[in-house]
């Protein structure tokens, strides 16, 4: 597409960008078009467009808000470029998980929910009152025993305490109850039990005090405290919230002491007695709820009513979106924090597609995560709909066929990290292969089937497998080759994958979950590399160990070895500011004037792996950056806070760690997510590596270039949700391709074809 000055009001102008590791970028963008970047990992692709473009734009949007306003949106920097010109409201549509709040449905977070609950208002019979008496969300609609949650729970107390002992003995096990605790000491001098006397020994009234008393005053010393028996403290602060919310040590108490089940009195629904007894049709609310939204469309088309005909025909709209979208597998009733990162960035995508506002940014990050190729081409079209309705559509992508839909790419470079940061490329696709870039290369590139396949050297045997949608299901998955198991999403992978094999001896599993940890954790202290740098630097200037760390005597005092003071302005949003006295460093000046081999420790956890590996040439930190380098992660920076890192790095880093530990089958989730087209390639390499060395690999993979590389394939579907759970093939890929007759077959056909 050729840009004139004459269209310069249609283009977005970014001059001088230089966030993270953009330098001093300078480009145009055309708008109403659909732009794609591209380039390998850590090249700079997403710190132009969401770390730029978007986080301008947002921000731009943002100041023209009240002070009180702005109080309840998040805070956005200003980035680091020098003039942004033309932008529009961008709408960001990220893979950040809903959030793990249990009370959050893909129902209400797509709003399908609200319009269900209208329709039952008024066309329900019995009729039992307004929406809000459908609501689990409620007072008046929340069933009054698990309070909408659909679950209730039943604490173990000996898990709580040891009858044996006394409370001065330490007879409490549960988390901040320790003796000499604040805890304890207002128990032990509440008044309602002899602290010496052992547990065992109580009345029927102390067992009552101790455990389910309600607050009540009590001195201790010459202060007055509230105290509380301890399931009644347990049920307030604790199992009142998301277990996912809590701090990982009262996360796995909590799982070890109580156990959930289904409320017996709604059934798991979560709903008044009332709510259910009203139906349409035969049917109640909660059983809408928990149909695949594709079968629900068809419910919702079957009612027939003048008064309420353009509600349902809203809902009817949003429910066949979510369904062209590839979640028709779905139910509203899915708990919004357990969909993958993918589906929740479906989810989002669909509330856009019904709006009538135009000539918006819509901002994407790899949309095709999590799809097979029958389903990236009905993404496109989504993709090509919102840019036909007069918006700019800018999307983070590596997929050839995301690639092959757009009007303009931008092509970033030509390495990742401080080797990247440079536009390679800007124009059409045409131009792109025809430039030579790494992705220009790479663009029509095509994996081969193997001349030969390797033969199995035995099987792990699943047998009945009936997990969510599987059809009691059973196979043999072979052991020391390269096995895919593929199929549309929701055909059943990760149910028969996850559900059958992760758990079993010798079988690791890396995937792509966030990486529980604070954000003081790094890869370098996730793969307990700091620790041979912190010795290689004590022993270099004749100090402890300790002082260099950031989470011990070395860190800054001022920032306690963060790097960032974090300010809380009341009303205001807080602020995140770079800590004066260490300069975001961490360490202290004392700890700064320490060298190995010419650099401070802030210098060597600034390093990115690829330069740390040469750095450290011999010992245990070049082997554990060299396995960080072969699983693609050489441009990561040894101090990046994990919570930075996307879910295909996550995966990647965990991967780098089990490979050091003796293993004999690993399991990987989609691997190829995040790795440009030749990175594909290194991956490949990687994972024959792993099968040489004698172990086995079973990956879940949609990519087309890992499934002709395989010696086996698993292939599940035919179709998603209650259309899949079944096996439709296995065998070698050359068998697929020649005999298979599954919407894998055909695409892999016309992949290796080509």
């Amino acid at each position: 597409m050729k840009l004139t000055p004459a269209d310069a009001h249609t283009l977005i102008q970014v001059r001088g960008a230089r966030e993270n590791n953009l330098k001093d970028v300078s480009l145009d963008l055309p708008k109403r078009r659909l732009t794609v970047f591209t380039g390998v990992s850590g090249s700079g692709k997403s710190s132009l467009v969401f770390g730029t473009i978007a986080a301008e734009s947002q921000r731009l949007i943002n100041e023209t808000y009240t002070a009180f306003v702005q109080s309840f949106m998040p805070n956005v920097g200003r980035p680091d470029v020098d003039e942004l010109r033309n932008l529009s409201a961008a709408i960001v549509v990220d893979q950040e998980r809903m959030g793990a709040n249990s009370r959050s449905t893909v129902g209400t977070a797509t709003d399908a929910y609200t319009m269900l609950r209208i329709i039952f208002s008024r066309l329900g019979t019995p009729h039992v009152g307004t929406s809000g008496a459908f609501s689990f969300n409620l007072p008046e609609g929340m069933c009054p025993e698990c309070e909408g949650t659909g679950e209730v729970s039943t604490v173990d107390v000996d898990q709580l305490l040891d009858r044996e002992l006394s409370l001065n003995e330490g007879a409490l096990t549960v988390p901040y109850y320790a003796v000499d605790s604040w805890g304890w000491q207002i128990m032990v001098n509440s008044g309602f039990y002899d602290p010496d006397k052992k547990l065992k020994d109580f009345t029927e009234q102390e067992w009552a005090d101790l455990l389910h008393k309600e607050p009540v005053k009590v001195k201790v010393g010459s202060n007055g405290f509230t105290y509380e028996g301890l399931i009644s403290k347990m049920q307030r602060t604790w199992l009142a919230k998301d277990r996912d919310g809590l701090q990982s040590h009262i996360r796995a108490f909590v799982e070890r002491a109580v156990v959930f089940a289904q409320c017996g009195l709604c059934g798991g629904t979560r709903l008044t007695q009332e709510a259910l007894s009203s139906r349409i049709n035969g049917v109640n609310i909660a059983e809408c709820s928990a149909m695949q939204i594709d079968d629900l469309a068809d419910f919702i088309r079957s009612i027939e009513d003048a008064g309420t005909a353009p509600l349902l025909a809203n809902l009817l709209d949003l429910l066949d979106s979510l369904t062209e979208i590839g979640l028709g597998y779905l139910s509203l009733d899915r708990s919004s924090g357990t969909l993958s990162g993918g589906e929740a960035q479906r989810v989002k995508m669909v509330r856009h597609l019904g709006s009538s506002i135009t000539d918006v940014t819509y901002v994407f990050d790899e949309p095709t995560i999590g799809l097979h190729p029958h389903d990236i081409r009905r993404m496109n079209d989504l993709l090509l709909r919102l840019r036909d309705k007069g918006n700019t559509v800018l999307v983070v992508e590596h997929k050839p066929e995301v690639v092959e839909i757009a009007d303009h790419v931008v092509d970033l470079g030509p390495g990742a990290g401080a080797a990247g940061g440079e536009i390679c490329f800007t124009g059409d696709v045409a131009g792109l292969r025809a430039s030579g870039t790494l992705t220009g290369r790479h663009l029509g590139h095509r994996a081969r089937l193997r001349d030969t396949v390797r033969t199995p050297k035995g099987q792990l045997a699943i047998e009945g497998a009936d997990l969510h949608n599987l059809k009691n299901v059973s196979v043999d998955v072979p052991l020391g080759v390269l096995a895919v198991v593929t199929g549309v999403a929701g055909s059943g992978k990760s149910s028969l994958i996850h559900g059958y094999l992760s758990g079993r001896d010798g079988v690791v599993v890396a995937d792509q979950s966030p990486i529980r940890g604070s954000r003081r954790s790094n890869p370098a202290t996730y793969t307990n590399l700091l620790g041979p740098i912190r010795d290689a630097f004590a022993k270099a200037n004749g100090v402890k160990a300790a002082l260099f760390s950031a989470n011990s005597e070395g860190a800054c005092p001022k920032c306690n070895g963060l790097g960032l003071l974090y300010t809380d302005l009341a009303m205001m949003q807080g602020v995140a500011s770079v800590c004066e006295q260490c300069e975001g460093k961490r360490f202290t000046p004392e700890v700064l004037t320490y060298h190995l081999r010419g650099k401070n420790i802030s210098e060597v956890l600034g390093m990115s792996v690829a330069e740390a590996y040469d750095f450290f040439p011999t010992g245990k930190p070049h082997t554990i950056l060299g396995r960080l380098s072969d699983v693609g992660l050489g441009y990561l920076r040894l101090g990046q806070p994990l919570n930075t890192l996307s879910g295909g790095e996550r995966q990647r880093l965990k991967l780098a760690i089990h490979m050091a530990e003796k293993s004999s089958t690993y399991v990987l989730d989609e691997p190829t997510t995040g790795l440009h087209l030749a990175d594909v390639d290194k991956l490949l390499a990687l994972l024959d590596r792993l099968v040489d060395d004698g172990n086995s690999v079973v990956v879940i993979e949609h990519h087309q270039a890992v499934m002709a590389h395989a010696d086996w394939i698993i292939d599940l579907g035919p179709g998603g949700g209650h259309d899949g759970g079944e096996i439709v093939f296995t065998g070698t890929p050359a068998e697929l391709v020649t005999e298979g007759d599954t919407l894998t077959a055909r695409h892999l056909r016309d992949y290796v074809g080509s």
